[in-house]
């Protein structure tokens, strides 16, 4: 890497730091104005040479080889011994948390498939009273998760309708990772890198955990690895008919299990056409899946009567910091400006509730009633106060996202309680009592986890992000643009984070740190050719 991209990160890395210890500390910029010149530069300098010398190590290209009897047979067969070594031991996860974990908005995923009202109903004005799924989660998610807990009802056992489900997530993540490791084989890389992927795998408590958690982004990030490997695919030439269409389908995948997925395929797609000897195949995939996705959302979601997901979903920057202003700067508001909020939000529940690191407080009272008259005269009103206290905008953003860029923020990062919204409803989903003492083993053990030196960086997600961004530059640095497309499906999962409601939150992060290993290992055969 040369000398300017060097100081570049560096001070990147160095801002991140202190902007994101300022908020840890004192919740706003102020400890980054009072120590910034006195601190900054021997950071700086520091980071630097640090870099330097991760650059330096990267660089040396490694030649080893192994007549390990094991490496002889997982370097012949790595798909299968993989997925073998992956079962066995995630095997006291899922018997622990058997049926399945499930967090909130399973449990909201399920209400909507039985038909039971719940809060994501009442967000919306439904287009069809009858018809309660909300296109707020994937609809075919919805349908999986909803269908597999109804065929336990039927069966006179709602477990084991969590535990089919728990089944067929189990193997579609075991068997990305492992496809991900056998890809790797297909592209030289080292068998040490190749082993050191399956320890993670194996090993990192997050994977067996939301290989047993019925959220929709698990298989959603299953789909984003795949589509990272096709990607690399193509950006090495190859076009085939097969590779193609399997590109096709996971690109439909892509948006079917994720609504942001598009962004996703849009952004990687638009790189790819670029200076492509292939423009024209990848211009067909590109109209195709772009013309696939305007009819499921405005044609087949309309026509089965499933309500778009609310306009506030996209709006949890612009919320927090009328919130974050109305707290702090109330006398700055005008009664009509006052007037203005209160028709989109809760004037006072926001005022009172506002959270600088979650949204949701504030969201949750947007007018669902609103129009677009009112959040135009909404939005005039926002943009007053950007131009009177622009500082006050800032750190709202900055306080509601931290964590993605600075990794001394930790926080909780995996479910193993019970999901308590499904009480009262006559769905009977329990953990099983005699494996109690396991779970807790294995909970102490992911919590603790985060928190072991430098293995514990693994499920750190600013540390995660720091890599991306360090790649990005290395590749930057060597010329080498191509490579650069295959880190887009990371690079906007994280510009989905900092849009997000919450801060350093896992499962937005979850395609970004799933597919890291897989990354690495690329990226260093890149940087080795």
């Amino acid at each position: 890497m040369k000398k300017r991209e060097l100081v570049i990160l560096s001070i990147i890395y160095s801002l991140s730091l202190f902007i994101g210890i300022s908020f840890l500390i004192k919740g706003d910029l102020s400890l980054v104005f009072n120590s910034l010149l006195l601190l900054i530069i021997p950071l700086i300098i520091g980071i630097y040479y640090i870099l330097k010398y991760i650059v330096k190590k990267i660089e040396i290209k490694s030649n080893k080889k192994n007549n390990n009897k094991f490496f002889k047979i997982f370097d012949k067969h790595p798909f299968l011994v993989s997925i073998v070594i992956l079962i066995i031991c995630w095997l006291p996860y899922i018997i622990a948390y058997y049926p399945a974990i499930l967090n909130h908005d399973a449990a909201f995923q399920i209400k909507q498939f039985l038909g039971i009202d719940n809060k994501y109903s009442y967000y919306v004005n439904l287009i069809d009273k009858n018809q309660i799924i909300t296109n707020h989660h994937p609809v075919i998610h919805t349908l999986l998760l909803g269908s597999l807990v109804k065929l336990g009802m039927i069966l006179g056992n709602d477990n084991i309708g969590f535990f089919f489900y728990s089944i067929i997530q189990i193997l579609i993540l075991s068997s990305t990772l492992s496809y991900s490791i056998k890809y790797a084989k297909d592209n030289k890389v080292s068998i040490y890198r190749r082993f050191n992927m399956l320890l993670i795998y194996s090993l990192v408590p997050v994977f067996p955990f939301y290989s047993m958690t019925a959220v929709k982004d698990v298989i959603y990030t299953c789909i984003i690895i795949l589509y990272l490997i096709f990607i690399h695919k193509m950006i090495n030439g190859d076009y085939k008919v097969s590779t193609c269409i399997k590109m096709v389908l996971i690109s439909i995948l892509l948006f079917l299990f994720r609504n942001n997925g598009i962004y996703v395929f849009f952004l990687s797609f638009i790189f790819l056409l670029l200076k492509n000897k292939n423009w024209k195949k990848v211009l067909i995939i590109f109209i195709l899946i772009l013309s696939l996705y305007k009819t499921y959302d405005k044609v087949i979601l309309p026509y089965f009567k499933v309500t778009p997901t609310s306009v506030r979903e996209t709006l949890s920057v612009p919320f927090q910091q009328t919130a974050r202003y109305a707290k702090y700067y109330e006398k700055e508001l005008t009664k009509e400006d006052i007037k203005t909020i209160s028709k989109i939000l809760d004037y006072e529940e926001i005022k009172s509730n506002y959270n600088p690191d979650l949204a949701d407080p504030v969201k949750n009272t947007f007018n669902k009633d609103a129009s677009k008259e009112d959040i135009k005269k909404y939005f005039k009103v926002w943009f007053k106060g950007l131009t009177k206290k622009p500082l006050v905008y800032i750190e709202a953003t900055l306080n509601n996202t931290y964590g993605y860029f600075c990794p001394f923020k930790t926080s909780w990062y995996f479910y193993h309680k019970l999901a308590s919204e499904l009480k009262g409803d006559n769905i009977h989903y329990h953990y099983m009592r005699s494996t109690k003492n396991m779970r807790n083993t294995l909970k102490s053990y992911a919590l603790i986890f985060p928190y072991i030196p430098v293995v514990g960086l693994l499920v750190n997600i600013a540390f995660n992000n720091w890599l991306i961004l360090f790649y990005l530059f290395m590749f930057i640095s060597k010329k080498k643009y191509r490579s650069i497309i295959y880190l887009m499906p990371a690079i906007v999962s994280i510009l989905v984070c900092f849009a997000s409601p919450a801060n350093t939150y896992f499962r937005y992060a979850m395609p970004i740190i799933f597919s890291i290993p897989l990354i690495t290992v690329l990226f260093k055969k890149d940087i080795d050719t």
